[in-house]
């Protein structure tokens, strides 16, 4: 029996056995048991969104604070129990003997992980790097890009702020100018978003950096159509994924991008510090690594996972989040997130003074929303949510809008969103005063 198996079975983490009964934790009987019963369900997407006794299988494999309610999980998400109790596992193996256990055992099942992520999203393994998060992936690429002095690099007014931030660094070191422009709040017409994209491409463009879903309305942009385009011209598109993978359901594949970047820590539902970067196979080498390698690795997509020593029970413990993603379902999973936006959103429109800066129409967002309330302000709003309610919610100011993010999960009771609805409804009836 190797080391590890070994340890395994003195903390009850594999299936062993004594006198004939089966050695499992609490949290991994709980697991079992929540596989098999998700296993059985049948029945569409959409009937299963409001099957209440399915999620609540999913809900029970959390440790949340239920006297709390968290709508902010476009932030980050908790991980399941199991999940990280996989995670803690790897993490007291490894610190046995971290320069054996974490580097010679541990660290080779990496490559198990991303053949399971590049299988599920449809593209191959040697694509797929495991970062820390999208903005570390995303840092990659936009600081590996080869631009000079008066190079153009496009985007939305609405992408997000670290990554607008990183580019206009480059503005400041090297030079490049940015270029920003305006989409429609909600956009429902991806024909005119495509055509604000090529409406700034000029002869100096030399990069576009786009959001697959944009983080404070969950606007979903047609990355697609926006890469078709760009191609014609030669111009690459960097993709931001970070809050759409695992969130509505397709395949990295179906984009028709060169690259995608991802925080697994939030749909997915993986631990913290755990993310994902695709770069198609042919454009590996056109981007510097963010950390240089002992021997140039110019063509493989490990070069961007070089970031010295690191833990690998934070990465190991995705598969463990991925096998939960797959036995509830992308298709269910997107289902349910719609289910419950509409569950809260819906009843909220029935006030005359509340408004969406999402759409509602299927395909163009998912299961975050932005809601403003006419007349209150919206960071005294969410102050209050949280101060009288417990209810924690993120607030957005941006020169063309504002409300707070919604973003409630796979975990989120109705009767969660209840206190929600019924809090908004007391502010819009009462005020915020205390």
């Amino acid at each position: 029996m190797s080391t590890r198996r070994r340890f395994l079975t003195s903390l009850g983490g594999s299936a062993a056995v004594a006198g004939g009964l089966s050695i499992v934790p609490s949290d991994w009987r709980s697991a079992i048991a929540t596989a098999r019963e998700l296993s059985r369900t049948q029945g569409t997407p959409e009937s299963i969104a409001a099957d209440e006794e399915f999620w609540r299988q999913v809900q029970g494999a959390f440790t949340v604070d239920r006297s709390l309610v968290n709508l902010n999980n476009g932030g980050v998400s908790p991980t399941p129990a199991h999940v990280l109790e996989a995670m803690k596992r790897d993490l007291d193996f490894a610190n046995q003997m971290p320069v054996y256990n974490g580097w010679q055992i541990l660290a080779p099942q990496r490559e198990a992980i991303r053949a399971r992520l590049a299988r599920e999203w449809g593209v191959d393994a040697e694509e797929v790097a495991i970062t820390r998060n999208a903005s570390e992936s995303l840092h990659s690429l936009l600081g590996g890009t080869d631009l000079a002095a008066g190079d153009e690099v496009v985007t939305t007014t609405q992408d997000y702020p670290w990554m607008v931030a990183a580019l206009k660094q480059r503005e400041r070191r090297h030079g490049i100018v940015l270029r920003e422009f305006q989409i429609p709040i909600p956009a429902e017409d991806p024909e005119e978003v495509v055509r604000r994209f090529e409406a700034q491409i000029t002869d100096r463009t030399r990069l576009i950096l786009m959001c697959h879903m944009l983080n404070r309305t969950g606007q979903i942009l047609p990355v697609r159509s926006v890469a078709e385009m760009a191609r014609r011209y030669d111009v690459p598109v960097i993709v931001d994924g970070a809050q759409s993978l695992a969130h509505h359901h397709f395949k990295i594949s179906d984009l028709g991008c060169d690259n995608y970047s991802v925080s697994l820590h939030k749909w997915l539902q993986a631990p913290i510090g755990t993310g994902l970067l695709y770069v198609k196979r042919d454009k590996i080498s056109d981007f510097w690594p963010w950390q240089s390698t002992l021997e140039p690795i110019d063509d493989d997509i490990r070069k961007f996972e070089e970031v010295g020593t690191h833990p690998e029970a934070n990465f190991l413990a995705i598969g463990e989040a991925l096998t939960f993603h797959q036995l509830i379902g992308g298709e269910r999973k997107e289902a349910r997130l719609l289910y419950l936006r509409d569950y809260w959103a819906k009843r909220l429109l029935e006030h005359d003074r509340i408004r969406l800066n999402t759409s509602l129409e299927p395909g163009f967002a998912c299961g975050i929303a932005n809601v403003r309330v006419e007349g209150l302000e919206t960071s005294a709003l969410r102050d209050w949510l949280w101060g009288e309610h417990k209810i924690f919610t993120t607030a957005y100011y941006h020169d063309e809008f504002t409300g707070l993010r919604i973003s409630p999960s796979t975990y989120t009771t109705l009767e969660e969103l209840d206190r929600f609805v019924d809090a908004m409804t007391s502010a819009l009836e009462n005020g915020i005063e205390s």
